[in-house]
């Protein structure tokens, strides 16, 4: 059976125990320290091909329709236990094969990103219920990798400290015109304007987000300074002193990267900073899991440093600060799972049992990603003038801990 014999090669860490669609019992691996044993059932005959073909696609679906079923240990003890040991390897005939031939495809195919699809892409995941989203993020609806510089951080916590340590290396002054592309509810925009009196443009493509943002910057008193608008980055007017994006760029897609960091550098002044918070992989160029393509992010990617970079360079823009934060998403998805578990019952209410399984097989598959399969943040700080920033990093350090300093002061 080609699921079994796939299981006999990647297990060797752990065990699992997969009962089949007649009852029997197949076991994988032997136990071992540290790493729950895991028992799961199928209860329809056709995962046994469809599983070992291509197990990317079909054991997210499974789950969602309840044919794959958790026997003993939960879903994540799955995953941990798989991701593990498959560890930067292409799951199955089908993924190796994607793998070998899609790079390629998909750079036309499953990433480009024209204006009206992207607009369909975003409305796909953003423009869920508010209610739900507030399950499981912090109080500022940061919807991006949070920062633990020290252990035991709360969620909140955390997004704070990752917001802190943008805001320092955005070397905020008064007077300046800062653009947040992918401003999504608003906290980072609201954010940088209460630390400096300075003018803040949010772009998104989400409406729902934009009318959350604008409401927030009404409440705030910080609509005079803070504006939120329904805009793509390519229809963005103007020049801007700084630019930050967060989570926004594994939207756009390798084939747009180039029209990208164009526009970026033409709307910053001489003299301006951006800073860029993404998504990457280490292992070099590859594809979207294709059960995350299908059902979370349509269009989205997360790129390889090495498809980036030659982007930049041909701008002419400089590089001038380049941060990658391995754990740190681990940790902020597993507060999000811990959280959205805890409150599973109200987001069924919202939606349904099918869509419960997905949003916990995404929370736990992601996860389980950035601790075994190679993915990563990056920050990229660019400017389009060599002086444009001091030449030491220690600059950063001072200004987040003076953030830090007066925020603790004004509470």
């Amino acid at each position: 059976m080609l699921l079994f014999r796939f299981l006999r090669s990647i297990i060797r860490q752990g065990s699992l125990t997969v009962i089949d669609a007649r009852g029997q019992p197949h076991r994988f691996g032997a136990e071992t320290d540290g790493v729950r044993a895991v028992t799961i059932r199928l209860t329809d005959p056709a995962l046994e091909w469809k599983l070992g073909l291509h197990p990317g696609l079909y054991a997210g679906e499974a789950y969602m329709d309840g044919t794959l079923q958790m026997v003993d240990g939960s879903l994540y003890n799955f995953i941990d236990l798989v991701t593990r040991n498959a560890g930067f390897s292409h799951l199955g005939p089908a993924g190796a094969f994607a793998q070998r031939i899609g790079v390629g495809v998909q750079r036309v195919i499953q990433q480009r990103n024209p204006l009206d699809r992207s607009r369909r892409n975003v409305a796909h995941h953003y423009d869920l219920s508010l209610q739900f989203y507030d399950l499981f993020l912090d109080a500022d609806r940061q919807y991006s990798c949070a920062y633990f510089p020290r252990p035991g951080m709360s969620l909140d916590q955390a997004q704070e400290a990752k917001k802190r340590h943008i805001a320092a290396k955005l070397l905020l002054k008064p007077g300046l015109r800062v653009l947040d592309i992918g401003c999504g509810w608003g906290g980072m925009a609201l954010t940088l304007a209460k630390l400096a009196d300075i003018q803040v443009t949010g772009i998104t493509l989400s409406k729902e987000q934009l009318t959350v943002a604008r409401a927030r910057a009404e409440v705030a008193g910080l609509s005079d300074r803070v504006r939120f608008e329904l805009c793509d980055y390519r229809e963005v007017p103007g020049r801007f002193d700084r630019i930050v994006s967060v989570g926004m760029f594994e939207h756009v897609g390798v084939p747009q990267y180039s029209t990208y960091f164009t526009r970026v550098r033409d709307l910053l002044t001489d003299d301006g900073v951006a800073l860029l918070h993404a998504i990457g992989r280490s292992e070099g160029p590859g594809t979207t899991n294709p059960w995350i393509r299908k059902y979370i992010f349509p269009g989205g990617y997360s790129p390889a440093l090495s498809e980036v970079t030659p982007a930049i360079e041909r701008t002419g823009l400089w590089l001038t600060d380049m941060e990658i934060w391995r754990l740190h998403y681990a940790e902020t998805l597993r507060h999000w799972r811990e959280r959205f578990l805890a409150r599973r019952d109200e987001a069924k209410a919202l939606y349904d049992e099918r869509f419960c399984r997905m949003w916990e097989f995404y929370l736990v598959g992601a996860e389980c990603a950035f601790r075994y399969q190679g993915h990563m943040v990056f920050q990229m700080q660019l400017a389009r003038d060599i002086g444009a920033v001091p030449l030491a990093r220690d600059y950063m350090l001072v200004d987040e801990k003076r953030i830090a300093h007066n925020q603790i002061r004004a509470a």
